[in-house]
């Protein structure tokens, strides 16, 4: 990156920025243009949509049957990133037309469903990413070029990402709005909730739609024989019943664990540790409700986990208390959508207990 590394604060701790998919992908279409005119760079400028201008290195340049190729290291900075570290390249050749025609080869994958960022069969290369592409080619040359953007780890890399999910198979997508890559960006996360549950409409309809924070849940939703596809929305209940709701999906159920549920149960929308921890308080509320004694609710106060919670409120003979927070979690989701009509349906389970419906 031009005048030295990027870097941002996150939750205190000073993290570095890397650059995109997308980036990689117009820097080693540019080197590659250069190479083939005549050129041969070890690095390559461009600029990207977040205005900030990279230096990228280029690397394995060649020339052969007419082709230029050329691959850039993607570095995700700080961010847990699946791609991090792998090549991304471009091989060029010339056109007669003067256009810029930009595919994916190798390792890139192809769009099996409706609903997302191009056709179906064509490659996963994202609108922004294809114009950035465009864009520093031109910088080279006003010649027409083929484009074919690969990546030789793709397809294995691609095993690691949320893509078979939305509708990508065979590799990696070529993404990235602005070019850098935010550590932990929640932003991030939470378009991914968005293009699944985009890729359920198109694929099952408007029905139903089950919401599970984590790979269990949809376990559960599978032993249970619910119908409607299955989205993972981590801890952003908030933001993806939002989504949800106002795609129109006439009912969502939603599947989770005792400890992320409580929360939910008393009005808590991103249940992340680090936003909020209210699990005891909501045993104890329910428990109120339920006319405990004090010295169940002590219990409860002393307890650590939500597992141990659950298990004082059953020896105790309060069972039901788990059944008034599905309730409760139900409730709060009507008042959150701002419909009390809706049809919504909540089940919580126990790693030790079970699911309890």
């Amino acid at each position: 990156m031009n005048d030295g590394e990027m870097y941002v604060i996150k939750e205190g701790k000073r993290l570095r920025c890397g650059y995109t998919t997308g980036s990689c992908a117009a820097g080693a279409a540019k080197g590659a243009a250069q190479l083939l005119e005549g050129k041969e760079p070890s690095f390559v400028g461009i600029d990207t949509p977040a205005g900030i201008r990279l230096k990228l290195e280029l690397k394995n340049l060649k020339i052969e049957s007419g082709w230029a190729s050329c691959c850039i290291v993607k570095d995700g900075g700080d961010d847990p990133d699946a791609t991090d570290g792998m090549d991304i390249c471009a091989k060029v050749r010339k056109r007669k037309d003067g256009k810029v025609v930009i595919d994916g080869g190798e390792g890139i994958g192809r769009i099996k469903r409706k609903g997302l960022f191009g056709e179906i069969g064509s490659a996963a290369i994202n609108p922004v990413p294809r114009k950035m592409i465009k864009k520093e080619i031109r910088k080279v040359s006003d010649s027409g070029y083929d484009v074919v953007i690969y990546a030789p780890m793709g397809r294995e890399i691609a095993k690691k990402t949320y893509n078979k999910n939305i509708g990508v198979e065979d590799g990696i997508s070529i993404i990235g709005t602005k070019g850098i890559v935010y550590p932990m960006s929640e932003e991030a996360l939470i378009k991914t909730i968005y293009l699944e549950a985009d890729a359920v409409m198109e694929r099952e309809g408007r029905d139903n739609i089950i919401l599970v924070p984590g790979n269990y849940g949809e376990k559960i939703a599978d032993s249970l024989k619910l119908k409607g596809g299955k989205v993972k929305i981590s801890n952003y209940i908030g933001d993806s019943i939002l989504y949800m709701y106002n795609k129109g999906f006439k009912s969502m159920t939603l599947i989770g664990h005792i400890g992320k549920f409580a929360k939910l149960s008393i009005g808590v929308f991103n249940t992340h540790s680090k936003v909020c921890d209210g699990r005891m308080e909501a045993f104890i509320y329910y428990l109120a409700l339920r006319g405990a004694n004090m010295k169940v609710m002590e219990k409860i106060s002393n307890a650590i986990t939500a597992e141990e919670a659950l298990n004082i409120c059953l020896e105790e003979g309060y069972e039901e208390v788990i059944y008034d927070m599905e309730r409760g979690c139900e409730e709060r989701i009507k008042k959150y959508l701002k419909d009390e009509d809706y049809d919504v349906e909540v089940i919580i389970y126990s790693m030790e207990r079970g699911v309890f419906i």
